[in-house]
C-alpha cells in the first residue's frame, strides 16, 4: 500500500507548526494508497474530530491533543488512531489491518496508538487517561 506525500507533508505540518488538531487518513483501494481524507483546524476540538469518524468505515487518524499534567504543566500527545468500526466490511478491515503498520512508521512522531471499533473505545476519557 502506497503512502501519498501529502500524508507525510501534513502529519509534519502538524507535529512541527501545529497548522492543524488533526488529520483524518483514507485508503484509496482503487489507487492502493493512503491519502488524507480531511485535516481539522487548529481550534478543533475533540468532538468535532471524532464526529468525522465515519459509523461504517475505517479510517486512520492523527490528532494532536494539549493536556494539563496533575502538576498544572501544559504538555501535548500526538495520537494515532486507527478506527475499525464493527459494522464496516470485512475487506475494508482487512486491508487497513494489515497496512497499519507500514502506514504508521511513514509517521515518524506518534506517542500514542489507540486501536478502535466503536466510539466509547476513544471517548476524551480514554484519550486523557492515555495521554499522562
Amino acid at each position: 500500500m502506497a503512502v501519498h506525500d501529502d500524508c507525510k507533508l501534513k502529519f509534519l505540518e502538524l507535529k512541527a507548526k501545529r497548522t492543524y488538531r488533526s488529520i483524518v487518513f483514507k485508503i484509496e483501494e482503487k489507487q492502493k494508497q493512503v491519502v488524507v481524507e480531511s485535516v481539522g483546524e487548529p481550534t478543533e476540538t475533540y468532538e468535532q474530530f471524532a464526529g468525522k469518524l465515519p459509523a461504517d468505515e475505517c479510517r486512520y487518524a492523527v490528532f494532536d491533543f494539549d493536556f494539563l499534567t496533575p502538576e498544572g504543566v501544559q504538555k501535548s500527545r500526538i495520537f494515532f488512531i486507527a478506527w475499525s468500526p464493527d459494522t464496516s466490511r470485512v475487506r475494508s478491515k482487512m486491508i487497513y489491518a494489515s497496512s497499519k503498520d507500514r502506514f504508521k512508521r511513514e509517521l515518524d512522531g506518534i506517542q500514542v496508538e489507540l486501536q478502535a471499533t466503536d466510539p466509547t473505545e476513544i471517548g476524551l476519557d480514554v484519550i486523557k487517561s492515555r495521554a499522562s
